[in-house]
């Protein structure tokens, strides 16, 4: 279409025809995929290319019922730009609100890769060195020094990798005491119940999947940049982007409160959010799968050297390079760790994605592939959405992954 906008007025006729021509393609493929989910078997087979036998298949609707999932939203990346949106069901059982293009949801812990682009949009601004003592950027709160730290200290890096030694640790806090501040939650001081920020194992000898790592992370950006985290990722990244319903700042304001979707267990019954206010670089992220597609579309256009708002050429690659081979046995398929992302693949069939889930009930994805400009965001609002949102993956990567 770009390349037929510029034609003379005389073409302008066949211009509107190819549009309507690509509008029915879009709804074509939409039709498709919402009727062409199958239930989920296997990790294996999630980013596996074919057909399915129309008998096994099920249509989005009855996928939803099956997994109590009230509410979905999601966006598809096609040739790096944004193929469609759509939301489907409602924001929180027994209100009847419907989910709309811009209801809020939690990303979770996909807001790992926005905290992590962050980083590394300023490592290329020489705020920070990946491999530099975080100490040296800290001043509210120092991580404290050990045996292990002094044989090898804690790094950007390292924080990014999960190889910081730190533990594996929710969020809990004393009911009805206040929410904790970020360095009560750092040093596990009441109301936080959580573990303290510090180190257990030799950094970088091992992988330890590790949330308060990038609690850390967020406490050297405030620090280093003097800004609190909300307004950082604001400037960097959702400004920039054009992510214009994208927030790190909770509770959100009141007249988007009743846009907000909320969680459902297992059992698709309401429950109320348990964001965690003050720490937020980890999974603290309100966003929409529209939003998260255009910050997904930025990431793969860096990486083929096609925009610099965010991180130049090198660094995108440099993210999306793996530096570690997880075990397998983690998430069932072999997949490895850049910096802030999950990596598959390899190619043009290198996979970028990062899930997200909070609890009692919020699940979100992010995927992309770098190489051919193809991808996605689901958001959902139901435990048994875990499930469902792989079957969704999978489906849109039957329906696009031939064309």
């Amino acid at each position: 279409m770009p390349r037929l906008a510029c034609l003379l007025t005389a073409f302008i006729a066949v211009i509107s025809c190819s549009q309507k021509t690509s509008d029915g393609l879009v709804k074509q493929r939409v039709e498709r995929f919402e009727n062409g989910l199958v239930e989920f078997t296997s990790v294996a087979d999630l980013f596996q290319i074919g057909t399915v036998k129309s008998e096994t298949r099920k249509t989005l609707a009855e996928r939803m019922a099956y997994h109590k999932t009230p509410g979905i939203s999601m966006a598809v990346i096609r040739d790096f730009g944004l193929d469609w949106a759509k939301p489907y069901g409602i924001l929180r059982a027994g209100e009847g609100r419907p989910v709309a293009l811009n209801s809020s949801f939690e990303a979770a812990s996909t807001s790992k890769t926005v905290t992590a682009a962050i980083v590394l949009h300023y490592v290329e601004k020489g705020i920070f060195d990946l491999d530099e003592n975080i100490n040296s950027y800290l001043k509210t709160w120092r991580l404290a020094e050990n045996e292990l730290t002094r044989r090898q200290p804690v790094t950007l890096r390292l924080l990014l990798m999960h190889q910081a030694g730190l533990p594996a640790t929710n969020f809990e806090q004393e009911a009805n005491a206040g929410d904790p501040t970020l360095v009560q939650i750092l040093k596990g001081e009441r109301p936080a119940l959580n573990k303290p920020a510090a180190v257990e194992y030799l950094p970088g000898s091992q992988w330890q999947y590790s949330n308060i790592g990038y609690v850390v992370i967020q406490q050297i950006l405030e620090d280093a940049i003097g800004r609190p985290f909300p307004r950082i990722a604001r400037e960097t990244v959702f400004e920039p982007l054009g992510m214009k319903d994208s927030t790190f700042s909770y509770p959100l304001d009141e007249k988007l409160q009743a846009n907000e979707a909320w969680p459902h267990d297992a059992k698709g019954i309401l429950r109320r959010p348990e964001m965690v206010p003050h720490a937020q670089a980890h999974g603290g992220l309100m966003t929409t799968p529209t939003d998260l597609a255009l910050f997904g579309i930025e990431l793969m256009r860096a990486f083929n050297g096609r925009s610099d708002r965010l991180l130049s050429k090198d660094m995108a690659r440099r993210m999306f390079t793996k530096a570690l081979e997880l075990d397998p046995k983690l998430f069932g398929f072999p997949c490895g760790e850049g910096l802030g992302v999950f990596l598959y693949g390899d190619g043009d069939d290198l996979i970028f994605l990062h899930p997200g889930g909070n609890s009692p009930g919020m699940i979100c994805w992010l995927f992309g592939y770098p190489n051919t400009g193809r991808g996605g965001a689901v958001m959902l609002n139901g435990a048994g959405g875990e499930i469902l949102a792989l079957e969704i993956i999978s489906a849109l990567n039957r329906e696009y992954g031939n064309k």
